[in-house]
C-alpha cells in the first residue's frame, strides 16, 4: 500500500517550517503528501469557491518556494480545501485516506500551556488514527538524535516500535524517570541505598530486556542509550530539554488523561524539539 502523509496547512508564516518538514518526509520516504486547508464552513458558497481557488493556488506557490529553497524533488502531491472544523476535518481526513502520519505546525501562544487544550493541535492528539508529528524547527535539520521517555507501558512499546520503524539511522536515548519510595525520609540510611540501588539496577535490566525484545522484531538496530534519572517525569523530561534538546521528542500517549495530558500540554506550550505523539495502539 502507498504510504500517505497529511500536512494540515494553515496558510501562515510560522506553518512554512511545519510545511517543508512534510514535503522533505515525502520526499525521503516516497509516500504521497495530502496537503489540506480547511475552510469556514459558513461562508457565503461564492465566496467558498473563490476563496478555494486562492488557497490551493497558495498552498502550490508555497509548495514550490520550499522545494527551490530546499533543494528538493516533487514528491506526489494532492492540493485540496475542505469546510467544516479543522480539527474534526483534519481527524476526518486521515481516518478516510488512511495515512501513515498527521503533520502539523507547532501550537504559537508559547508558554501558556492553559491555552493548549482548546488548539486544534491538542484536539488532533487526542483522537487521530495514527502518529502525529508537531513541526517548529527547520526542515533542513536533520533528525539524528531523537529522545524517547519510556515507561514499560503499552504506549512505550507503541512509540518505540513506530520510532524504529521510522528512523532506523537516528541515535535514540531511552529516558525513564524513576521515583523510589522513601528517599527522602530514609535517603542517608546505609541499608536504603543498597536496596536502591538493587531497584534502579533491576529497572536498568528490565529496559533492556524490553528494548532487546524490540530490536529482535526489528532488521535495523540503530545506535541507543539508556538514562536513568530520579524526579518527576515531567521535570525530569523538562530539565533533558532543556540542557540537551533533541532534534526530535518521541511520546507516547495513553489517551491525553489526567497527568499524561499535562505532560503533553506542558512540551506543546513550550517546544524545545520537533514532537511526535503516538497513541497507545
Amino acid at each position: 500500500m502507498t504510504q500517505t502523509l497529511l500536512f494540515a496547512c494553515d496558510l501562515s508564516a510560522e506553518n512554512r517550517a511545519a510545511y517543508a518538514r512534510a514535503v522533505r518526509l515525502a520526499v525521503d520516504s516516497g509516500a504521497r503528501l495530502d496537503v489540506i486547508h480547511v475552510l469556514d464552513p459558513y461562508l457565503p458558497h461564492r465566496v467558498l469557491h473563490d476563496l478555494e481557488e486562492a488557497v490551493v493556488a497558495d498552498m502550490q506557490a508555497t509548495l514550490t518556494d520550499i522545494r527551490e529553497d530546499y533543494a528538493l524533488a516533487e514528491p506526489r502531491t494532492l492540493l485540496q480545501t475542505v469546510a467544516g472544523a479543522p480539527y474534526a476535518e483534519i481527524i476526518r481526513e486521515a481516518h478516510d485516506r488512511e495515512v501513515d502520519m498527521i503533520i502539523l505546525g507547532a501550537h504559537r501562544k508559547r508558554g501558556q500551556p492553559d491555552l493548549v487544550a482548546g488548539t486544534t493541535l491538542a484536539r488532533v492528539l487526542r483522537s487521530a488514527p495514527c502518529p502525529v508529528l508537531s513541526v517548529s524547527q527547520p526542515a533542513n535539520h536533520d533528525w539524528q538524535d531523537i529522545l524517547v521517555p519510556v515507561d514499560f507501558s503499552l504506549a512505550t512499546r507503541h512509540i518505540l516500535r513506530q520510532t524504529l520503524k521510522r528512523f532506523p539511522d537516528a541515535r535514540l536515548t531511552l529516558l525513564h524517570a524513576w521515583d523510589i519510595p522513601g528517599e527522602r525520609e530514609l535517603g542517608s540510611d546505609r541499608e536504603y541505598a543498597r536496596w536502591r540501588d538493587r531497584e534502579v539496577e533491576r529497572l536498568r535490566g528490565q529496559l533492556e530486556r524490553e528494548t532487546d525484545q524490540l530490536m529482535s522484531e526489528l532488521d535495523d538496530v540503530p545506535e541507543l542509550e539508556l538514562v536513568l534519572e530520579q524526579g518527576d517525569p515531567l521535570e525530569v523530561l523538562l530539565t533533558r530539554l532543556r540542557r540537551q534538546p533533541p532534534d526530535l521528542l518521541a511520546l507516547g500517549s495513553r489517551g491525553q488523561l489526567g497527568r499524561q495530558s499535562q505532560i503533553t500540554e506542558a512540551l506543546l506550550s513550550e517546544p524545545h524539539c520537533d514532537i511526535m505523539l503516538c497513541r497507545a495502539w
